[in-house]
Formats: C-alpha cells, sequence, structure tokens
C-alpha cells in the first residue's frame, strides 16, 4: 500500500478535475445533468481509481484500477471533443485539455508497467 498522494500522476489529475470542475461552471444549465456531470464523473474518476489501486494490496490490483483511471481519461478527452463541437469551449482550451489528458494517460501506463512488469507492452 501507498501514498497516493505522492504519485505525480495522482497530483496531475486531481488539478485537472479542479480544472474541470471550474471550467464547467459556464457550461448551458440544461446540461447540469447531461454532460457538465458526465464529465465531471470522468475526470473524478481518475485520481479516484489511482488512489483506490493505491489502497489495495499488491501490484495486480494497482495495475487495474491504473487502467481504469486510463479508460476514464480518454472518456474525458471525448467529453471535451464533445464540448469543443456544441462551443462550450473553445478550440484551443480542448487541444490544451487533450494534451494534458495525454501527458496523464502516458503516465498511469508507465506506473502500470512499472507495478507489473511481465505484463507485455502493447500499443494503447
Amino acid at each position: 500500500m501507498q501514498d497516493f498522494r505522492k504519485l505525480v500522476v495522482w497530483q496531475k489529475s486531481h488539478q485537472l478535475t479542479l480544472d474541470v470542475y471550474r471550467m464547467t461552471q459556464s457550461y448551458p444549465k440544461e446540461e447540469l445533468y447531461g454532460l457538465t456531470s458526465q464529465t465531471r464523473r470522468a475526470a473524478a474518476s481518475i485520481p479516484a481509481n489511482i488512489a483506490e489501486g493505491c489502497g489495495r494490496n499488491g501490484g495486480a490490483d494497482l495495475a487495474r484500477f491504473l487502467h481504469i483511471a486510463a479508460g476514464s481519461a480518454s472518456e474525458l478527452d471525448y467529453h471535451f471533443i464533445l464540448a469543443r463541437d456544441l462551443d462550450f469551449i473553445t478550440s484551443s482550451d480542448q487541444s490544451k485539455l487533450s494534451k494534458g489528458i495525454s501527458e496523464i494517460k502516458q503516465m498511469l501506463f508507465s506506473l502500470f508497467h512499472k507495478v507489473h512488469p511481465n505484463h507485455q507492452k502493447t500499443d494503447y
């Protein structure tokens, strides 16, 4: 069991979640239970799964939760594409967010391979 707060990937994903909450405040009110909620849940799922994985007994459990976090990151990336296409955010904001998400995903997969070294690497 390790302290998730010390992981840079958790710190970055927590900061991203804070940014997402601030950004989605400007989404249309009719999206509160739609895209706003979905986007916030996907963002919060990333650091939450890292934290949960760190609280488990062993690398295999952590690896599983890191994969779930990466899936949430991909979901979040799509939500920002949708938000851009609906003109809720600018293309510039979407591009910046997508780069941050890609960095977090790379860090998640790097950590995954450190805790589960026997897993064959594939292109994600």
